[in-house]
């Protein structure tokens, strides 16, 4: 199965020409659209949502993952085995997260080039291909890192912390995302955002209409929501507002 993950947008042309590379390169591999309305060229938050998104895929998925406001340029298109789910994309920092949480990983920088290749179009001319030959049990042509990348100072993302206390997304219902693992947090523990203090609940019927709350949401992070409501417009908050954590 391959699952994918940009930041394209469903509304022009590009999510539907990946499909068309997938299905033409690997037709019998079942191509799932995880999404397409990632944090917008923002490697760094969209990196705890893929990793919080792909936490469950089956060893042996592969994951085309493109967020990359880089296209084009320096940054090297990879290959990452982390716990044998395979990534595919542009090494920027959008694996960061994935590969520092799991048991095993390996990583090989991508050699192969097709006879054309846009400068700013590589989810559909290198990435959706390579994913296609991962899922038919062939290797492209790679290098693989060095056996201690994983520990590089100078790799992209080394610096971001493990847990991200941002707004990392915002649902078509208003509710906010944030790059906090809810795992371990009190049922005491307010968050606040925004300038506003939130208490924990456990769904939306639990507190009254249009109150806001904080709860624990499918993916495992912590999510501002309002019952019947937009936590987004009620409260104005936005991608990339700083989330305290009081316990």
């Amino acid at each position: 199965m391959i699952r994918i993950f940009t930041d394209y947008g469903l509304n022009g042309p590009y999510a539907g020409q990946l499909h068309g590379v997938l299905k033409r390169n690997a037709p019998e591999a079942p191509a799932i659209d995880l999404m397409h309305d990632a944090p917008a060229r923002n490697p760094r938050a969209a990196a705890y949502l893929l990793a919080a998104l792909t936490s469950e895929l089956a060893e042996g998925d592969v994951c085309l993952a493109v967020v990359d406001p880089g296209v084009g340029g320096a940054r090297p298109p990879v290959i990452v085995l982390a716990d044998g789910k395979r990534f595919v994309g542009p090494c920027n920092g959008l694996f960061e997260i994935i590969q520092r949480r799991a048991r095993t990983a390996q990583a090989w920088t991508i050699d192969w080039r097709p006879e054309t290749l846009s400068a700013t179009f590589h989810g559909r001319d290198l990435f959706a291909p390579v994913a296609a030959m991962l899922t038919r049990g062939h290797w492209p042509a790679c290098t693989p890192m060095a056996e201690n990348w994983r520990k590089d100072p100078g790799r992209p993302g080394a610096r971001w912390p493990d847990d991200l206390d941002e707004a990392i997304y915002t649902d078509g219902f208003g509710n906010v995302m944030t790059g906090r693992r809810a795992a371990g947090m009190s049922d005491r523990a307010t968050v606040e955002i925004a300038g506003k203090l939130f208490s924990r609940a456990h769904t939306f019927g639990d507190v009254a209409e249009s109150q806001g709350f904080w709860y624990e949401n499918s993916l495992g992070l912590v999510e501002i929501s309002v019952n019947g409501g937009s936590a987004a417009q009620q409260y104005g908050i936005a991608t990339g507002d700083p989330v305290t954590i009081r316990k």
